[in-house]
Order: structure tokens, then sequence, then C-alpha cells
């Protein structure tokens, strides 16, 4: 019987090749200058190898969670995907950010729902505990919204997943992660399926600590 452990690892150099090959296996369609490459994956080696992972079964890299650290402004939280991710570079890293922004949670088709995205949430939480940060904040995708968007505007729809009175295939699996809906992005990414729009998720660190001064 093959081995079908998930295997979470730091990001290495020696992953980026194949890190860019994942990419263009999860995201078939998406236009060249939308996919993270194995430049980019190199710059996250430098940056913050302790907050970047790969998921390996037999060896095999199947998925990876990506992010860095940044002083994020509530209270001016518009942005787009492409200007707070630097094209891919995460060149916003601050090595002492309050937060752990999520850039991209990636899983091969032929290992979803077999518990490597949880695994990948997981080790996102682990490493904002182990540095103390406030939490993850990400903009989420709604890519089931394409079957509601000519009925419900996307505050609706989202406040229906939130109740439980639809399902999203990425919002849904956010919330039961304990991610919240903090507002609404405009514009964040080019996808149809979302026409657009992103949630602001938050997951709070219930261990911060508020260190002294």
């Amino acid at each position: 019987m093959p081995n079908t452990e998930i295997v979470i690892q730091n990001i290495r150099e020696a992953h980026a090749k194949d890190l860019e090959q994942l990419q263009r296996d999860c995201f078939p369609t998406l236009a060249e200058n939308e996919l993270m490459l194995e430049a980019h994956f190199l710059n996250h080696c430098q940056l913050f190898p302790e907050g970047n992972f790969v998921a390996l079964i037999n060896e095999r890299i199947v998925g990876l969670g990506s992010g860095f650290l940044i002083d994020f402004d509530f209270e001016d939280s518009q942005h787009t995907f492409q200007e707070i991710i630097d094209e891919g570079y995460y060149s916003h890293h601050q090595t002492d950010g309050d937060w752990y922004y999520g850039g991209d949670i990636s899983v091969h088709p032929d290992f979803r729902r077999r518990g490597v995205g949880s695994k990948l949430y997981e080790a996102r939480k682990d490493i904002v505990k182990k540095l103390n940060r406030k939490g993850i904040v990400a903009g989420g995708l709604i890519p089931d919204y394409v079957n509601h968007k000519d009925t419900l505007t996307p505050r609706e729809y989202v406040d229906q997943v939130i109740t439980g009175d639809l399902i999203d295939s990425t919002l849904t699996f956010q919330l039961r992660r304990g991610f919240v809906v903090k507002g609404l992005l405009k514009d964040y990414i080019e996808d149809d399926a979302s026409d657009n729009w992103a949630t602001l998720i938050v997951w709070e660190n219930p261990d911060y600590q508020l260190e002294s001064e």
C-alpha cells in the first residue's frame, strides 16, 4: 500500500522549479503574469523561508502555502492581489510585521480533498503562534459566485455563505478553519468566477501576547 502521509516542510531553493510546475498544474487557465514562477519562489526562500511551506506525499510536492509578514492597515484595507504581493515577489515582507498575509495556498488537482490544504493552513497558524503575531489576513476568493451573480450582489452572496445558506468551495472551507470575513475587496484579482471580488478574511491568533516596550 503506498504511503499517503502528508509531510509539511519549509520552502527551499531546490523546491522552486517544481513549485512553478505546481502552479501550472493548479491554474491551467491563468495568464502567465498571474502565475508564480521559479524566480518568485526563490525570492520567498530568501525573504521568509520559515513562513513558506511545501506539502509532500512520497517526496512529491503536492501543495504549497506561501505568505509574508506585514503591518496590515485595516483602516485602509482595499488592495489588489498583485499590488500587495508585488507581482509575486513578496517584497513587502516586514520581519517585524504584526500580521501574516496569506499569499497563496495551492493543492495539485490529483491530491485535493485529502487534507493537504488543511495541513497548510495549520502550518500558517503554527508559524504565527511561534512568532507571536496577531494572526493571518488574506484575500479569499469566492469562486462559486459565478452561479449567483445574476441574482445576488457580492455582499448578499457572502452573507449567505457566512450563514450557511450557500456553500462556496473556497470561502466555506476558510470559515470552517476559523476565519471571519472583515469586508469585501473590489477588483482584487482578474477572475470571472468571482466577478473580480474577494473577501478580506482574518484569523486572529488566540495565543497572541502584547509585548511590553
